[in-house]
């Protein structure tokens, strides 16, 4: 893996690489995206049923053969072990506990004039939740997308999954019966992002899609932007560490190792003061490599696209992580907390040397879909407003349109819109 000093003479060139870790060239599958999106906007059912049988590998000769029952999804929860059942209640319960207390709320004020303004926040009708299941099910992504859509009020949700062979993992099935999913289809890749977003004889078009994916999901996502809004564009995992040698380097490689296990393109980074932490982490990463069910996935992830830096001081950690502007950021030190003003880019952050990442995937409470890739610079986590929008809201009465008709009749004749002018100039006429 790599391993860096700021020092070195080389360093900015190196460093820069890492910052440039998600450029994803998302060029070279643009054609056979737009290609797929083209065909189900054009033949719906038709189109969705072959993709089906050429991405997902099973065959589909109608509607009924990709609609997920939710008899199933019942049948799924109930066989689970209880301990499992009990997780994922805990978890249910933990995630909207937490989302319940984002939900924006509608307010008005009357300014100085008397007029009244303010904001009016909505539920979109329906939601299309896109959920992952290529190299890994991940029932905690089903959880961490339905329970804002449901805290936010939507009225409809849609979840898309790719099922190979036809086959859905029993604990997503279970996940979706926990949050009363009741529309719900076995379809992956780009061929769901276009089927909800614009519609197909058997899948519903929704107003907002969420929920990560690989490459071609986040290259239909953002082809499809405009015609429905999206969560964000998201890529890879990764985590980002800060420690001292207050940390248990055998944890932080553990938590790296958490990060890698995910794809062979994920990104785990540590950043710290002491150069002997650093080499002892570098240690365990390897020791602990060799545990892991997913060893050929995570060993890629740490040969290509980890990196340990050893910086001059912890003020110079921050600086560095804050470049990096990571998914997922641990600070484990004593006082991690005093740090707080330290971080201006991140998606999440764990404090402490008792808060594994791990935590924040499952049942912690905030949200795991978070911003890859540097665009925690300007993306936030997914939440409930994701899943609502905002209406202005403006009421003026005589008062309001005579002290201020004036000054707006100015600003709409230097622009030159006449009719702007004249419906403000007829209410005054009328006041006279």
């Amino acid at each position: 893996m790599k391993f860096f000093h700021s020092s070195d003479a080389d360093f900015e060139s190196k460093f820069l690489q890492l910052v440039k870790r998600s450029d994803n060239d998302m060029s070279a599958v643009m054609p056979v995206v737009a290609g797929i999106i083209d065909e189900i906007r054009k033949d719906g059912d038709s189109a969705l049923f072959a993709q089906i049988a050429k991405f997902d590998k099973f065959s589909v000769t109608g509607k009924n053969d990709i609609i997920i029952d939710v008899k199933e999804m019942e049948a799924a929860y109930n066989s689970l072990d209880n301990a499992l059942r009990v997780a994922l209640n805990l978890a249910y319960d933990r995630i909207k506990s937490y989302h319940e207390r984002t939900k924006p709320s509608d307010w008005t004020y009357k300014d100085e004039h008397d007029i009244l303004l303010g904001a009016k926040y909505t539920a979109v009708d329906r939601a299309g939740l896109y959920i992952p299941g290529g190299k890994a099910a991940y029932p905690s992504s089903l959880l961490m997308n339905a329970i804002p859509a449901i805290v936010a009020g939507v009225k409809e949700i849609v979840v898309c999954t790719p099922a190979p062979n036809g086959k859905v993992n029993t604990l997503l099935l279970a996940a979706m019966h926990l949050c009363g999913i009741k529309i719900a289809f076995k379809v992956g890749g780009a061929s769901a992002i276009a089927a909800m977003a614009y519609g197909t004889e058997t899948v519903p078009k929704v107003d907002v899609i969420t929920g990560p994916g690989n490459i071609y999901v986040a290259t239909a996502k953002k082809l499809v932007y405009g015609d429905v809004n999206i969560d964000m564009i998201a890529g890879p995992s990764e985590i980002g560490v800060i420690a001292d040698d207050s940390a248990d380097p055998r944890h932080i490689a553990i938590d790296m190792l958490s990060q890698a296990e995910h794809d062979e393109i994920a990104s785990a980074f540590l950043i710290t003061p002491v150069e002997a932490f650093a080499r002892a982490v570098q240690r365990h990463i390897e020791d602990e490599l060799k545990t892991l069910k997913r060893e050929p996935i995570a060993g890629a992830s740490i040969r290509n696209k980890a990196a340990i830096i050893v910086a001059k001081d912890l003020k110079e950690c921050f600086a560095l992580m804050n470049e990096l502007a990571v998914e997922h950021l641990e600070i484990a030190t004593n006082d991690a907390l005093s740090y707080i003003d330290d971080v201006t880019h991140a998606g999440a952050i764990f404090f402490g040397h008792f808060t594994p990442e791990a935590m924040g995937d499952y049942l912690a409470g905030p949200n795991h879909t978070l911003p890859t890739g540097g665009s925690a610079r300007f993306y936030s986590p997914l939440g409930v407003e994701n899943f609502m929008k905002r209406t202005s809201l403006i009421s003026l009465n005589a008062k309001g349109i005579s002290e201020l008709g004036n000054a707006c009749m100015k600003l709409a004749d230097a622009e030159g819109l006449g009719a702007h002018k004249r419906s403000v100039a007829v209410r005054l006429e009328a006041l006279k």
